[in-house]
């Protein structure tokens, strides 16, 4: 229910048929390639963490969420926060096993209104540059995620920095699901501006595009080991539609039909062993696909 609501909505927002990409650059493809047993299972407490976002921060402030809680026991809460409906629930901790600082955000909660208002609000605009400071005017961002982000930006980047001085790291880790991967995307390069010295990554699970050309190539500059990991036939990575400007950053991880995943290079490939080339329209996506199975996980609380 939650992703047919999400897709309904989202189709409505950008009517993403087989438009041409309005990107004109040639991008020169490397080869796809299979990920091993091993580097699957390294995303496992990642796509967790990411599930976790979507449980009350009442129980995420003292690790006492559950199964999502139970499966990563190690890892020691800072803050957390977010109502689930005009800001997104979110957390912030120390995961020892990993040495990383973890921040996750909630995906669209379709019980409650303003995060789906959050998902159709499809202008472009520039980042505030009082939170992305030197970031050129040129890079644009679906409007309504950027507000999202901007709603807890302060208040995550003070949990971080606490995190990261109580734990002796300089790892932090953005994650999330649909929504959640959206500002957790805008974390990651939020957090690699304001902390220039910490080493900032990206792993994100039914990722819509957020921004434009511009924003998609400063991705790549400053995050360039992120992940971003579809599913199948999932249709939300291929929203908002390219004709309407709306570039992915590179490092998409695609899980195929037979549950095996591949790495698919450069911005938005066009394989059909890739999203952008497996979905080219929102009719030939599967809602269901949305929240996984991602390795066994399904998204949510």
């Amino acid at each position: 229910m939650l992703a047919q609501t999400l897709l309904s909505l989202l189709v409505l927002a950008s009517s993403s048929f087989a438009f041409p990409s309005a990107r004109v650059e040639i991008q020169i493809r490397q080869a796809i390639s299979a990920l091993s047993t091993a580097q699957i299972a390294a995303y496992r407490p990642y796509t967790l963490y990411a599930s976790t976002g979507y449980c009350s921060p009442s129980t995420t402030i003292n690790w006492s969420c559950g199964a999502n809680c139970e499966a990563n026991p190690s890892f020691v809460p800072v803050a957390s926060g977010g109502d689930g409906d005009s800001v997104q629930f979110w957390f912030v901790g120390f995961d020892p096993t990993l040495n990383s600082v973890i921040v996750s955000h909630q995906g669209t909660d379709t019980s409650e209104i303003l995060p789906i208002i959050t998902d159709v609000e499809i202008e472009l605009e520039t980042l505030n540059a009082a939170l992305f400071p030197g970031v050129s005017s040129s890079v644009e961002v679906h409007d309504g995620f950027g507000k999202a982000q901007a709603d807890t930006a302060t208040a995550v980047l003070a949990a971080v920095q606490q995190a990261m001085s109580a734990h002796s790291t300089t790892a932090v880790t953005t994650v999330g699901h649909s929504l959640g991967a959206a500002i957790s995307l805008l974390d990651a390069l939020y957090l690699s501006i304001q902390m220039p010295s910490a080493s900032v990554n990206f792993i994100g699970y039914g990722l819509p595009r957020v921004g434009n050309q511009a924003f998609a190539n400063l991705i790549d500059s400053k995050l360039p080991n992120l992940s971003h990991i579809n599913n199948k036939e999932d249709p939300v990575p291929i929203l908002p539609g390219e004709f309407l400007g709306f570039v992915h950053p590179s490092g998409e991880k695609h899980i195929m039909d037979s549950n095996a995943w591949v790495a698919c290079p450069g911005q938005d490939n066009d394989s059909n062993e890739c999203s952008t080339g497996d979905v080219p329209t929102i009719f030939s996506g599967v809602a269901g696909d949305h929240d996984g199975p991602y390795d066994g996980v399904e998204m949510g609380c």
